[in-house]
């Protein structure tokens, strides 16, 4: 039995505002994919996503993320940024 390599499916997109959402399926992998592109921040991501919560994931990209640890824009930046002391 041959598995296919590359036999994801877009389900669903939308765009808007230079923001591109996308939500994948692959069978042979069994795993649905997010992928948000902000043309604006020039930044991406891509999450895996439970099959039941697929829609949530795609309508909500941001907050589905955030509940999962993942920062974008300058929540991510942020984030990365080390604490400076406010000691002088």
């Amino acid at each position: 039995m041959t598995i296919a390599t590359n036999d994801w499916k877009e389900l669903a997109s939308r765009e808007g505002d230079g923001l591109a959402v996308s939500l994948f399926w692959s069978k042979a992998a069994d795993r649905v994919t997010l992928a948000v592109a902000d043309q604006n921040l020039d930044e991406e991501f891509h999450i895996n996503i439970a099959g039941a919560h697929a829609l949530d994931a795609f309508y909500h990209p941001f907050a589905y993320a955030a509940g999962r640890g993942l920062g974008f824009g300058s929540a991510m930046r942020e984030s990365l940024v080390p604490e400076r002391s406010t000691a002088s």
